[in-house]
């Protein structure tokens, strides 16, 4: 790590690839750090805090989306995807699943400076969040995808934990049932509204101390959830 700009985190697994963007980068004057794999570059997310991330969708750990999916349960980093695949599919996929943008290999210096220069113009102070959240009884970490109640492990369902970790990246404010079936369900064909009254009870008995009366995880009559933080 070098340099006195902004942080860039690169999760490349190929070499001459990350030669190529450590030169430019730390040419123009950008600190860079790099990872080989996703769950590498995951930690090192965690850990320093970038300002960007340069995340290429093949690496030999997990996909690419994947990592995008994982780091916008608790950041809004910008996220530059930078990969050999072009379809337009592709592009889609990686921007839904909460990429900033999509830079094609190959591509030149200069393009990728200035796609670099737009997303550290467009990332605001919300983009450095904390990986966990505490609140009364809990502890969630987001980077870990673990939850705790009282010091002890709560095990929460995929979609279980999907909808708490929604709804605490809005804490405080309410949340429709469209965007929750939208983000937590990706807009799967079928997905009511029953579903969210399910789960939201499922979670409730793991996490409220009166589960009839939730103090936290509470319902909006007609319109949604929300998750309470204040007394």
């Amino acid at each position: 790590m070098t340099g006195a700009g902004a942080l860039i985190l690169l999760v490349e697994d190929e070499p001459q690839m990350r030669r190529f963007l450590r030169v430019a980068l730390e040419g123009s004057g950008y600190r860079y750090l790099e990872a080989g794999t996703g769950q590498e570059g995951l930690a090192l997310a965690v850990q320093h805090r970038p300002e960007a991330i340069l995340l290429d969708l093949g690496l030999p750990d997990m996909d690419g989306l994947d990592l995008v999916v994982r780091l916008r349960e608790w950041s809004r980093t910008p996220v530059i995807v930078i990969s050999a695949r072009g379809q337009e599919t592709d592009k889609v996929g990686a921007l839904d699943a909460g990429a900033d943008d999509y830079l094609t290999k190959p591509f030149g210096t200069r393009e990728l400076l200035a796609r670099v220069r737009v997303a550290l113009r467009h990332a605001g102070p919300e983009t450095q969040q904390e990986p966990v959240f505490v609140l009364d009884r809990w502890r969630v970490d987001l980077a870990k995808r673990q939850v705790l109640m009282d010091g002890k492990e709560v095990h929460l369902t995929p979609l279980e934990y999907s909808l708490f970790t929604t709804l605490i990246r809005h804490a405080g404010k309410v949340v429709t049932h469209r965007q929750l079936l939208k983000e937590v369900w990706g807009g799967a064909a079928g997905a009511q509204p029953l579903y969210l009254r399910v789960y939201m009870t499922q979670l409730r008995h793991k996490l409220e101390a009166e589960p009839s009366r939730p103090r936290y995880l509470q319902t909006e009559p007609g319109v949604g959830y929300r998750l309470r933080t204040d007394d």
